[in-house]
């Protein structure tokens, strides 16, 4: 089951807030709510939530339950 919900965590400041996911969409550039900085995806990841959520993305999710 695809879950829609992250908790994205700020490797800065370690800020979470809980953002929701598109189902069809990756989150490229999401703006911390604690200090600000822009997140970007690591080298590999296609998105925020991939890099830092406590969820992948649902279209990495629905991948993975395929396998």
């Amino acid at each position: 089951m695809t879950e829609y919900i992250s908790i994205l965590t700020c490797p800065a400041c370690r800020h979470q807030s809980a953002e929701i996911m598109r189902p069809d969409a990756c989150l490229h550039v999401c703006e911390c709510k604690g200090c600000g900085v822009l997140l970007r995806p690591k080298a590999g990841d296609c998105c925020v939530f991939c890099s830092y959520g406590s969820v992948p993305c649902p279209p990495v999710q629905e991948e993975r339950g395929r396998r």
